[in-house]
């Protein structure tokens, strides 16, 4: 198998963990794509017609894209039980929608500074974004601790993947702040091996 990745990617980073959490790292050769919405990878739209990553490309079939995709594949074929079954199954979908969601919403702030001229960009538009981030974490300190606090599933890792991307792009505005037993999680899961071989370069 190929992927086409980005080290900076926070969904990419979600398929990378589940590539470490189920073994299955030494199956998959990595192929950058330098990417954005503006300017795609011609490498990568040849593969995924919407240009962006992560987009696996498989032997007996076409490519996968949507990390949601990805991350459900590679955990059946590597039997990770990352997708629970039973009652804790729709929850995990839930909580794994609720981490893409926030992470939805940080890459457009990410999107609004770095791809916009200053002159074009709206504040409360972003602020608007992180609203959506910081409701999140209101609503994972109320009602999502014994989730995040049991058997590991894509659900954790999706919600992982974007608290470390707004520590990584967004730092200075805190999710931390208020939410003491999330932040407590977030310290101790971000310490598991798969997440800390995943870390985006501290420079890009």
């Amino acid at each position: 198998m190929k992927l086409y990745y980005s080290p900076t990617s926070p969904y990419v980073r979600k398929v990378m963990v589940v590539l470490h959490e189920t073994g299955q790292l030494d199956d998959v050769e990595l192929l950058s794509a330098a990417t954005t919405p503006v300017a795609p990878d011609a490498a990568l739209k040849a593969k995924n017609p919407l240009g962006k990553v992560p987009a696996l490309e498989r032997a007996d079939g076409p490519a996968m894209f949507d990390s949601r995709v990805i991350t459900a594949y590679l955990d059946q074929r590597g039997k990770g039980g990352l997708y629970p079954e039973g009652a804790r199954h729709w929850d995990t979908r839930t909580l794994e929608a609720l981490g893409d969601g926030m992470l939805d919403a940080a890459i457009l702030m990410t999107y609004e500074s770095r791809l916009r001229s200053e002159q074009q960009r709206w504040d409360g538009w972003v602020d608007a974004q992180w609203d959506k981030i910081a409701h999140a974490c209101d609503t994972l300190e109320a009602i999502w601790m014994s989730h995040l606090a049991g058997p590991l599933d894509i659900g954790q890792i999706a919600v992982a993947c974007a608290l470390s991307y707004a520590d990584f792009r967004h730092g200075p505005r805190n999710w931390r702040a208020g939410h003491d037993a999330l932040a407590a999680w977030f310290a101790e899961f971000e310490s598991r091996p798969s997440m800390v071989a995943t870390r985006p370069p501290a420079a890009a």
